[in-house]
C-alpha cells in the first residue's frame, strides 16, 4: 500500500463520520451545546471543513471550494469570509448556525471531493515538499496532511460525542 493509499482511506474515514454525526438531527441537534462555552455540532463540523479546505487549498495551490464553490455565500454566517473557526470565542461559535444538516454535509462533500482529487495525484517525493517555512522544523506536504488528518478525525469525533450525549439526555 502506498502512503497516498492511507491517506485516502483516512479522508474517506473523516466523510463517513461526519455524515454519521450530522445526519438526521433537527437545527435545535445541530446546535445544541453541552455547556454555555462548549462546541455544537455544526460548529464543529463547519471548523473542520473549513480547516481541510484552507490547508489542502494552500498546500496544493488550488482555490478554497468554500469560496470559489459560493459555500460561504450559501451559509451567510456573519464571519469574515476567510475564518475557519481557529480561536473562536464562545460568541463566536454561536454564530455558526444552519438550517439543515445538509448543507453542512454538502459542504464537506464538496471539499472531499477536492481532497480526493489532489490526493489522488500524490507522488512519494511531493509527500517532502516543503508548505510552510513559518515552522522549525519546516512543514511538508506529507506532515500537513496528516496534521489535517488529525485534527479533522478529533473534531468529528467531538461531534460524535456531543450527538451521543444528547441522545443519552433525550433517552
Amino acid at each position: 500500500m502506498h502512503a497516498k493509499d492511507i491517506l485516502i482511506d483516512g479522508y474517506h474515514r473523516i466523510q463517513e463520520e461526519v455524515h454519521a454525526a450530522v445526519e438526521g438531527l433537527d437545527p435545535d441537534g445541530l446546535h445544541a451545546r453541552p455547556a454555555p462555552a462548549a462546541n455544537s455540532i455544526a460548529w464543529l463540523v463547519w471548523h473542520l471543513t473549513r480547516v481541510q479546505d484552507d490547508h489542502l487549498a494552500d498546500a496544493f495551490g488550488l482555490d478554497q471550494v468554500w469560496l470559489a464553490q459560493d459555500w460561504e455565500k450559501r451559509f451567510g454566517l456573519d464571519l469574515p469570509r476567510q475564518d475557519t473557526g481557529y480561536g473562536h470565542s464562545a460568541a463566536q461559535v454561536a454564530k455558526v448556525r444552519v438550517a439543515d444538516g445538509l448543507l453542512l454535509t454538502g459542504y464537506y462533500d464538496a471539499v472531499h471531493a477536492q481532497s480526493l482529487k489532489a490526493l489522488r495525484e500524490l507522488t512519494a517525493a511531493d509527500l517532502e515538499r516543503v508548505v510552510d517555512v513559518r515552522w522549525d522544523p519546516p512543514v511538508t506536504l506529507g506532515v500537513r496532511l496528516v496534521s489535517v488528518l488529525a485534527d479533522d478525525l478529533e473534531h468529528v469525533g467531538q461531534a460524535a460525542y456531543v450527538r451521543g450525549l444528547l441522545q443519552s439526555a433525550a433517552a
